[in-house]
């Protein structure tokens, strides 16, 4: 089943990417392949602005708990119907992003999803009651829904062969960053003034959309030759000769649509059933461990540990995440995804632990207090996790399936993290059950 995916991928060792039309100099090859790495960067950092609200989406609602739970009068029951609701839209943009991305193309899909996750935080910020923040919250979280799909799609699409996996990184770079942007400005500015600041990214990629080109096998698949060879021409360079690359997309699409169309039933027959098991078990397992407990209220988990206010923590668990994320990109291919999946695992294992003995010692009167395992928990936790939890599922997503059943196996194994986030879950619960 993923013989041309193989084969194409063998490919990319054996054959130049970049053929300079016209010339015999190396510095002219130089040229054409620096101008096509260029363009590829550019249309790579707009489409990451999606990543970047995607993650600040997350990590929204941790610093501004009290300030919204003061300002509306918000009981925390409403309060965690806010700060959870957000994966029940996910849910939904996870459902539909596949047939969105296909039907409105890459870039369509993307621009529909800023309009969503601007409106959401528009109501956000203007809100004067709790319906105006749960019906933001949703229009946010099925904005990101689908652009937890169609992102790395389009990136994936767009960059050379001997590019993909380094430019697919930066896509779980981005969304780190978001996040800990979100906790670190949440301690210093109102929920409102945040709100306004998370349209940001949204109005940043619309414009950048008109500026970079469609997906070009997305425009072969569905039927766009002339623009099909228009976008692989500025993603290339003006003055490369694409025919190669371009033969083998066209190639590779004919072979593509002549394989059988799949349905989500089809994964559970019994060839696909253990790629099913360990996708989707992966995928359950990773949010079941706890993340959202500490994403969604960190502040509230330092609060009730006894520390004073939950600035601090969070700006050292901004701190502690980006390079964490970056480390297991680079540890990633050289360690292998199963040993730093388990070393990850065992460290969120550990956060998780060190938190619990801190609020036991809380609840139990012990004679020395253990609020500082609280911090020490929570920043190995979500250290852990964005060393290989965080992305290494998504990765391993990607390979287990065959070429055909990816889009199927993408919405069930994107729709099982969605729900396995529960509304109403206290912060310390889910990090007990992690």
């Amino acid at each position: 089943m993923a013989g041309p995916m193989e084969r194409e991928g063998r490919d990319a060792a054996e054959k130049p990417l970049l053929v300079r039309v016209g010339g015999s100099g190396g510095s002219q090859g130089g040229s054409a392949s620096s101008s096509s790495v260029a363009v590829v960067v550019g249309c790579t950092a707009i489409a990451v602005a999606g990543s970047f609200e995607f993650g600040m989406s997350i990590g929204y609602s941790s610093p501004t708990q009290l300030g919204i739970m003061r300002d509306l009068r918000l009981s925390l029951a409403e309060y965690s119907v806010f700060g959870s609701i957000l994966t029940i839209g996910a849910m939904l943009g996870a459902i539909v992003s596949g047939s969105v991305a296909d039907r409105a193309g890459r870039r369509g899909a993307m621009a529909i999803s800023d309009v969503l996750c601007a409106l959401g935080y528009l109501l956000i910020g203007f809100s004067q009651s709790y319906w105006w923040l749960d019906i933001g919250r949703v229009l946010i979280g099925c904005g990101i829904g689908i652009l937890s799909y169609v992102v790395p799609v389009y990136i994936s699409e767009i960059t050379p062969k001997d590019l993909r996996g380094g430019f697919a990184t930066v896509n779980q770079f981005m969304i780190c960053c978001g996040g800990s942007l979100a906790f670190v400005l949440g301690t210093f500015i109102a929920w409102r003034t945040l709100a306004i600041v998370g349209v940001v990214p949204c109005l940043v990629q619309l414009v950048g959309l008109l500026l970079i080109p469609e997906s070009p096998r997305w425009l072969a698949r569905f039927g766009h030759p002339g623009a099909f060879t228009g976008a692989l021409q500025t993603l290339r360079g003006h003055g490369t000769d694409i025919s190669e690359e371009a033969s083998e997309i066209k190639v590779f699409t004919e072979k593509l649509q002549r394989l059988p169309k799949s349905k989500m039933l089809d994964l559970f027959q019994k060839e696909y059933i253990r790629a099913v098991i360990a996708g989707v078990g992966l995928m359950a397992l990773q949010q079941l461990g706890g993340v959202n407990g500490v994403l969604f209220y960190a502040s509230e988990v330092f609060v009730s540990a006894g520390f004073s206010s939950g600035n601090t923590g969070t700006v050292a668990m901004a701190v502690v995440q980006v390079p964490m994320v970056g480390l297991g990109v680079l540890l990633m291919d050289k360690a292998g995804r199963r040993p730093l999946l388990m070393i990850s695992a065992a460290g969120t294992c550990v956060g998780c632990l060190l938190v619990g003995l801190s609020f036991l010692s809380k609840e139990q009167h012990w004679e020395r207090d253990l609020n500082v395992l609280a911090l020490a928990g929570l920043l190995v936790f979500i250290g852990s996790f964005s060393l290989g939890m965080g992305g290494i599922p998504w990765v391993i997503m990607s390979e287990i399936f065959p070429i055909n059943m990816k889009g199927s196996a993408g919405s069930l194994v994107t729709l099982a993290p969605s729900s396995s986030s529960r509304p109403f879950a206290d912060s310390r619960s889910c990090l007990c059950i992690g």
